[in-house]
């Protein structure tokens, strides 16, 4: 199992349009071969900044999911938006 942690950082405008297509299209992103569990967090002391947090099966089930379309069209969308890079990392349960 493969946690995966995405901070992003965005301008006023682009944290409305970024909510609204994670709503739009949140039941297809969680519906992707291999995803556990499809989680929003907005940032408690930075406005405009938020954190998904997702469970795949695995490594490759991921990495499919980013070469889909659906993950192309969103992030095509929301990267002109963005205030600061995103921050992206997997991890693994050791014990």
């Amino acid at each position: 199992m493969i946690t995966r942690i995405v901070r992003l950082h965005f301008t006023p405008e682009g944290a409305e349009l970024f909510l609204e297509l994670f709503q739009k299209h949140r039941v297809a992103m969680a519906s992707v071969e291999g995803c556990e569990s499809l989680e929003l967090f907005s940032d408690a002391d930075q406005p405009f900044s938020y954190a998904t947090i997702s469970k795949w099966e695995s490594g490759q089930h991921l990495e499919n999911y980013r070469q889909t379309e659906l993950f192309n069209i969103i992030w095509r969308k929301i990267k002109p938006y963005f205030a600061s890079k995103a921050e992206a990392f997997s991890l693994m349960v050791v014990s």
